[in-house]
């Protein structure tokens, strides 16, 4: 009986450890959809929250972001709230740091764009002047990959229209969003 007890235990802290940087739908590590700014500590209350609070004038006040540590001071997570200075809104875009963060296909900030398109759907591509937007809705994910990546051609302007074929797979990932609207 002991056995079984030690046996499920252990299955138990493996289970809740790896939910804890898994990225999926409406979901990432502890944090959903629902979570309000004000539950930000108690969330990650053995790690550490370094709050910067827009400030300025109406048209030039920057955004309130929540920066997350863990404790050994790896920043894992960029967290912006829909509204500012309001404690009880949730989180609108989650920005991605730590590669310890993936998901169920093991896609992270480290991935290319050949292991996004191998083991996502990717929903659209959008050109901007700097860079492209890789839109993957089964996650609530978007991917920015810089257009320096593509060949000469496609870097200029933003009316050519872009797709998957387009951007070399071993392209890096600039930046790995989460948009919760």
């Amino acid at each position: 009986m002991k056995k079984y007890l030690i046996i499920s235990l252990i299955i138990f802290i493996v289970g809740c450890s790896s939910d804890e940087y898994k990225i999926e739908k409406g979901k990432i590590g502890k944090l959903n959809t629902e979570i309000k700014v004000q539950q930000l500590d108690s969330i990650y209350k053995n790690d550490s929250i370094v709050k910067r609070i827009g400030e300025g004038d109406y048209m030039f006040s920057g955004d309130d972001k929540y920066l997350v540590f863990d404790s050994n001071k790896n920043h894992l997570l960029t967290l912006t709230p829909r509204n500012q200075h309001d404690n009880n809104e949730t989180i609108e875009t989650i920005e991605i740091v730590s590669s310890f963060f993936k998901t169920d296909n093991g896609v992270t900030i480290e991935s290319t764009f050949g292991m996004i398109e191998k083991h996502h759907k990717i929903n659209s591509i959008q050109n901007t002047i700097n860079n492209l937007i890789i839109y993957v809705d089964e996650i609530d994910a978007y991917f920015i990959i810089d257009k320096q990546n593509l060949p000469i051609d496609l870097r200029l302007g933003t009316e050519k229209i872009i797709k998957s074929i387009n951007i070399p797979p071993e392209s890096k990932i600039k930046r790995f969003m989460i948009g919760w609207n």
